[in-house]
């Protein structure tokens, strides 16, 4: 038996050969900007490992003068490596960039209750999102934040990560990293900060541009005060650095 092409057969064949071409142009199109997407931030990183980043997306937004003074490890107080690693991630020195069990915590109580009752950024993602992604609250930016997180962690020994952290951190209206932060706020180099002091700073950072270090208020001095007694007694949280 021999079958023939019905009379449609010739304008499907036709169709077909006028958008393999679009169609290649688009797959080419997307497979390029997954390149991009993946190929900037990872150069990025590896750039960061010896220069600093010449600004954030944050600062880029944010109206006003910029006060963004980089300095190298050796040149921050150890109080203030000490109380942000102590308030802002404790695990720090043995996750790998997420800390994946206050992550499941996390999600467990968005999809019980609508709303967690923590957050789960660790230092990592907490860097990832300032270097890389604009000021927003998306689950679109938290689904690109970990990725960020986990290629930044791999990538950077934890001394320069915790480095960057510090370097970029926003400690104010148009503060820029703890050598601004401590110039600004108590007129002095960020090494010269007192364990008194660099608690304040980190009590700051849920809302530094509601929030004054110098002229704190009782609830954020009471916060230091918790910051300053965790540090104590953490010892070991830290031996990364």
């Amino acid at each position: 038996m021999i079958f023939q092409a019905g009379p449609d057969a010739p304008v499907r064949d036709r169709l077909r050969r006028a958008t393999l071409p679009a169609m290649r142009l688009i797959r080419k199109t997307l497979l390029g900007l997954a390149l991009l997407l993946i190929g900037l931030p990872l150069a990025a990183i590896l750039i960061y490992q010896l220069l600093p980043p010449p600004a954030t997306p944050l600062m880029l937004v944010r109206p006003g003068k910029i006060d963004y003074r980089w300095v190298d490890l050796e040149e921050i107080s150890p109080h203030a490596v000490q109380a942000v690693i102590v308030s802002e991630d404790q695990l720090f020195c043995t996750h790998w960039g997420i800390d994946w069990r206050q992550m499941r915590i996390v999600v467990d109580e968005l999809i019980e209750d609508g709303q967690p009752s923590r957050g789960a950024s660790t230092i990592s993602m907490q860097t990832a999102r300032n270097l890389f992604l604009p000021p927003s609250k998306t689950a679109l930016r938290k689904a690109v934040e970990i990725p960020l997180a986990l290629a930044l962690d791999l990538i950077t020994p934890k001394d320069r990560l915790i480095t960057l952290y510090l370097n970029i951190a926003e400690w104010g209206d148009g503060i820029y990293g703890i050598e601004a932060a401590a110039q600004r706020h108590f007129g002095k180099p960020a090494k010269a900060l007192s364990a008194a002091e660099a608690a304040r700073l980190v009590a700051v950072l849920p809302n530094p541009l509601a929030r004054d270090p110098a002229r704190p208020s009782a609830a954020v001095q009471s916060r230091a005060n918790r910051i300053a007694a965790e540090v104590r007694r953490s010892g070991g949280l830290w031996d990364c650095i």
